[in-house]
């Protein structure tokens, strides 16, 4: 099952891309074994400021065709990280070839796009910075192939 992260706004050098680019990595090479990947990240800018509605047409283009969708939403599910390994082998084990996490801009994700969702997923109750979402959730993308693999890597 292919994965992709569609995101808005576009993550430059730095910490944060570093420390994306090495989960997305170690995702890659554990998850291959196991049905999962490549893994790609989308990212989309809405140049012209027609806020949360331009920001899901533009997010819509890069959703693959058939797709799992999975909105990170302060108001998704909040779930353990075996539960989130255990979502992903059931849709990779369902045949689904894609699944799609959907990070919106400064403002979210259209209520729109939010709704056409087959899951919606939180960090917390708090709100995260959208770039800083996508580390969080490379690494828990990258914890979930490990609990799969039964790598060490995560800790009861």
């Amino acid at each position: 099952m292919k994965v992709h992260i569609c995101a808005v706004g576009r993550l430059r050098s730095g910490p944060e891309r570093d420390l994306l680019d090495d989960y997305l990595s170690r995702f890659d090479r554990t998850g291959r074994a196991l049905g999962l990947g490549p893994i790609k990240l989308h990212e989309v800018e809405d140049r012209k400021g027609g806020g949360m509605s331009a920001e899901a047409g533009l997010l819509q283009g890069v959703i693959p065709k058939g797709a799992v969708i999975c909105a990170l939403d302060e108001r998704g599910k909040l779930m353990s990280s075996p539960d989130f390994s255990n979502m992903l082998a059931n849709w990779r084990d369902a045949a689904r070839g894609d699944v799609a996490f959907v990070i919106g801009g400064a403002d979210g994700i259209d209520p729109a796009l939010r709704a056409q969702a087959d899951a919606k997923l939180s960090f917390g109750k708090m709100v995260w910075p959208h770039m800083l979402a996508r580390v969080m959730l490379g690494e828990q993308l990258y914890r979930a192939a490990s609990i799969l693999s039964g790598s060490p890597y995560h800790r009861v």
